[in-house]
């Protein structure tokens, strides 16, 4: 019975199985198979084919998944079958240098014209053409000539050479200072290299803020309208926007929406009047309205009811928010300073020192009434300048000037408020509290530091701050 088992065992023994012992049967059958050659042929072949899938997979295993969806080019294939080494590791940054470095570029009007390397406009000679041009191309141009028909737009570019070359050469101030094309070569041409960035939209960033500047002026509030306010004074209003910072920073907004709560809040003043137990449910509306304008995700508006003490119930305040934004007409197109900063940011290398004591500076203009009557990118300007001038980081040039759109003496108004601002005592202890923290570099302490021993130097002592708080 053992044997017949161990038999039954043989016989019925795959002879492909790589799992199954393999000791005396394989070497029987490979001595049985010698001596058949058609046998031996099929044996052969099957062992090749094996070969041949093992060395295949074995090769692709480490890009199986991305071999139909990869970047590679077409003559790869060519290049293996002549023994070259294929660059399927490098074409992925090739590309992108060629790209960064190639001749396709998108450069608008303003770019073009401030841009020195680029020479000026010639009219194409006819007589010369490009090593490039085909056969095919030469034909079609003896085509039209021979038909009569004259080349296209070819007047007009012979009379706009002479326009573009006097352009520099006209304009010349007359007070002696420097000529304008000496002052277009000082500016660096910043937006050029965002042209590759699509979230950077560098072919209309200067049209999209002179856009931004004219709504600057249609949002303004009027920084009188404290004179038909019976019941308020400026000095509430410091206080009502101290505590909004105070909330803000507890809800953890964006800075947007701090600088759009107040401006709905002083646009709102100079249409309506307010009783003065009514001005804090107007800072918790104005600050609803904008985190539901400015932020992802808005607390809810039983948060802004719970941080007033439940002074205002939430009917109250929904039923203010409609009053609100329907005295307004619903336009929340305020450009925020913000923007304006990071523009004239980008002009200082984005250096995060200097932009955190900007955005310190920015915020006094939310506290002080006497902010109001400036645009934001007046304020945003004079607090990039003040606070390069803090750090030391050196004077305000042709660039920086082009990209905040003011020059050191337009600036000179709003910097002597901030410098004024920083001298005198603290009156607004949460915002203080809030810039005197490691996260925004103690921006408070060190602009006050700083205010204390060169106060004297930018601004009269003689100021009359005291009698505008009456």
């Amino acid at each position: 019975m053992p044997q017949a088992r161990s038999l039954r065992t043989r016989g019925t023994m795959n002879e492909n199985d790589e799992n199954g012992p393999s000791a005396r049967v394989t070497r029987a059958k490979t001595a049985a198979l010698t001596t058949d050659v058609s046998v031996a042929g099929a044996k052969k072949a099957l062992g090749t084919k094996r070969a041949t899938s093992t060395t295949t997979t074995g090769a692709q295993r480490p890009r199986a998944a991305l071999g139909d969806v990869s970047n590679v080019n077409k003559n790869d294939g060519a290049d293996a079958k002549a023994g070259k080494k294929p660059a399927a590791s490098k074409v992925g940054l090739t590309s992108k240098a060629t790209a960064h470095t190639g001749g396709i570029q998108k450069v608008s009007r303003t770019n073009s014209a401030r841009t020195s390397t680029r020479p000026p406009l010639q009219p194409r000679d006819s007589n010369k053409k490009p090593a490039s041009t085909t056969h095919k191309r030469a034909s079609n141009k003896d085509i039209s000539l021979q038909d009569g028909e004259p080349p296209r737009k070819k007047p007009e570019l012979e009379k706009k050479v002479p326009a573009v070359d006097k352009i520099p050469e006209e304009k010349v101030e007359t007070e002696g200072k420097t000529t304008v094309k000496a002052f277009d070569d000082a500016v660096q041409d910043l937006d050029t290299e965002d042209l590759d960035d699509p979230l950077m939209a560098a072919e209309y960033v200067v049209e999209i803020f002179d856009y931004l500047k004219d709504l600057e002026i249609i949002t303004l509030p009027n920084p009188d309208y404290i004179d038909h306010q019976p019941d308020l004074e400026w000095k509430m209003r410091g206080i009502l926007v101290d505590w909004l910072i105070e909330v803000h920073t507890r809800f953890r907004l964006l800075p947007e929406t701090l600088f759009l709560a107040v401006n709905i809040i002083d646009r709102f003043l100079s249409a309506e009047v307010v009783a003065l137990d009514r001005l804090q449910l107007v800072g918790v509306t104005a600050m609803f309205i904008a985190s539901k304008y400015e932020e992802v995700l808005s607390p809810h508006v039983a948060n802004f009811s719970h941080v007033a003490d439940e002074t205002f119930s939430d009917k109250e305040i929904l039923d203010a928010e409609r009053h609100v934004l329907a005295t307004l007409q619903y336009n929340m197109s305020f450009p925020n300073p913000m923007n304006f900063l990071r523009r004239i940011s980008k002009a200082d290398n984005y250096d995060i020192q200097t932009r955190t004591l900007g955005k310190y500076l920015m915020e006094i203009s939310l506290l002080d009434h006497r902010f109001m009557g400036y645009p934001q990118s007046h304020i945003s300007a004079a607090a990039m300048y003040l606070a390069r001038l803090i750090l030391e980081r050196g004077p305000w040039d042709a660039t920086l000037a082009h990209y905040s759109g003011y020059t050191e003496e337009e600036i000179e108004p709003v910097f002597q408020l901030m410098v004024d601002y920083l001298h005198r005592p603290v009156s607004h202890e949460a915002f203080f509290k809030k810039y005197a923290s490691k996260k925004f570099l103690k921006a408070s302490i060190l602009t006050r530091q700083w205010a204390k021993k060169y106060h004297h130097m930018y601004v009269d002592a003689a100021d009359s701050y005291a009698k505008d708080e009456q």
